[in-house]
């Protein structure tokens, strides 16, 4: 284990310091500064490899946490990333962008802050990559089995790489002009830059991978077509059809998705010329939702020089503390401060926007009234409305299913009771040889949740096209519902 006595003598967390409100807000770069390695391993030193560690459940990917927490306490790099690796693909990504969920399973944060090990991950992989550890692994031999993965975002990079590398034929095809999905257009640069995910790409490129980028798979190809071409067809694309707010005014100009703003903010950041650009330069903005996509709208309309930024959540705010309804080591519903939030604005909790107000076409103001929750409906509360002024109004409630016009109606696969594509405990849609990982079968989730079953796809798919049983792992199955679901 690490260090026997490190809970003892470390009891707070320590992580890296973010850069100055006033300094990142004027630039796309990521919002942390580097950790000092003495201190990020001192943190390592804090895992008590506990008996049963929790952080194995918490985690979707089952990565073996105690293992390389204890190698990065000794400062073993090589041996960390090879137990890191083991059970993830992208630990640059899930270091940066998932929430999580092992350290509120974390058996020291019982009684004290748990152990940072979304920090230690990252920063095993950034110094995996500084010394050269992170190689193309190209298979010894072609099965000449062919497979076409439809969306390039990280559950497709994951069933991609884990079906190369197990000698199959891999073409992974993306409506957009760059592979990455939403970790390209939907992640700002302040919280993963690109350079981090095309290193990733290098590496899939080199092992054998093809990327098949400009193309729309329904429109361009059809998935009849797929299935005449592949042997397989893996369905990744995630759950993008988004939530809408059927209020009156919801036509006025200036009330866009977040997710029609936000790709067309982060090419604009990376240099790209963006014509007839929604921006939020010199405009009160409000944001209607309080997850992670309302946060990147909030980080960027900073950014962009936005007058007024306001977040709105329907639900009341959470407490600091668990909830008797949510014990250890559960995920918790937790007042959490994100660096967007951090670099100002208002969040406003329990309120639903009644009416957008406009003049001549376009949004003015939002009519809101706070809400209480009443036998499970919220209700609106007496003599509490009021307007806030808006010249941008950006859409963040989340997102209810894959689209279904396209290759998801032409392979004719049957749908959930959910709106998401039917799979067995292979991964299997209900058309054989058809495949689905990721968002577009279980719904809107974590990154963490969609490498996890990307790689559990892929040994779905190589025990179909092998005909006997695969050797790639299969960390879950896709009805498992661990402790932090």
């Amino acid at each position: 284990m690490a260090d026997p006595h490190g809970f003892l003598k470390t009891r707070e967390r320590e992580l890296p310091a973010r850069r100055p409100v006033p300094v990142r807000i004027k630039d796309w770069k990521e919002v942390y500064e580097e950790q000092d390695l003495a201190q990020l391993r001192r943190q390592a030193g804090r895992c008590m490899d506990c008996g049963i560690p929790f952080c194995h459940s918490g985690c979707p990917l089952g990565n073996l946490i105690p293992e390389w927490n204890d190698l990065a306490w000794k400062g073993d790099w090589g041996e960390a990333i090879e137990r890191l690796h083991a059970t993830n693909n992208f630990p640059e990504f899930t270091g940066r962008l998932c929430p999580a969920p092992c350290e509120t399973a974390c058996v020291l944060g019982i009684n004290q802050p748990p152990v940072t090990i979304k920090q230690i991950e990252v920063t095993t992989i950034e110094q995996a990559f500084g010394f050269g550890a992170v190689k193309p692994q190209p298979p010894e031999r072609l099965s000449g089995k062919t497979v076409a993965v439809v969306g390039s975002g990280p559950a497709g990079l994951a069933v991609a790489q884990q079906l190369t590398r197990a000698g199959h034929t891999v073409a992974v095809y993306e409506r957009a002009d760059k592979p990455g999905g939403l970790l390209r257009y939907g992640i700002p640069e302040f919280k993963m830059e690109k350079s981090v995910l095309d290193r990733r790409l290098s590496q899939m490129e080199a092992e054998g991978t093809r990327f098949r980028t400009g193309v729309s798979v329904g429109r361009d190809v059809s998935g009849e077509q797929l299935r005449k071409r592949y042997n397989a067809v893996v369905l990744t694309t995630g759950s993008t059809l988004p939530r809408d707010l059927p209020v009156p005014g919801r036509e006025l100009s200036g009330v866009v998705q977040a997710m029609d703003f936000l790709p067309q903010a982060n090419r604009a950041s990376l240099g790209e010329t963006v014509e007839d650009q929604i921006v939020a330069t010199g405009k009160d903005v409000v944001v209607i939702g309080g997850g992670d996509t309302g946060a990147d709208c909030i980080g960027t309309a900073h950014r962009q020089g936005a007058r007024s930024v306001t977040s709105l959540e329907i639900m009341p705010r959470p407490g600091e503390e668990r909830a008797a309804t949510q014990p250890w080591p559960t995920y918790p519903m937790l007042y959490r401060i994100a660096s967007a939030h951090e670099e100002g604005g208002e969040r406003v909790y329990a309120v639903s926007t009644t009416e957008i107000v406009g003049d001549d076409g376009a949004v003015r103001a939002l009519r809101l009234s706070e809400v209480e929750l009443q036998d499970g409906r919220f209700v609106p509360v007496p003599g509490s409305e009021r307007e806030i002024p808006a010249q941008l109004v950006l859409l963040a409630m989340g997102f209810v299913g894959p689209e279904r016009e396209g290759v998801v109606e032409q392979l004719g696969v049957e749908l959930d009771e959910r709106g998401n594509i039917r799979r067995d405990a292979s991964y299997m849609s209900t058309v054989p040889g058809v495949f689905v990982a990721g968002d577009a079968g279980r719904g809107q989730s974590l990154i963490v949740w969609a490498i996890a079953e990307g790689r559990a796809a892929a040994h779905g798919v190589d025990a179909y096209l092998s005909g006997k049983p695969s050797s790639l792992p299969r960390p879950i199955d896709p009805t498992d519902r661990p402790l932090s679901a």
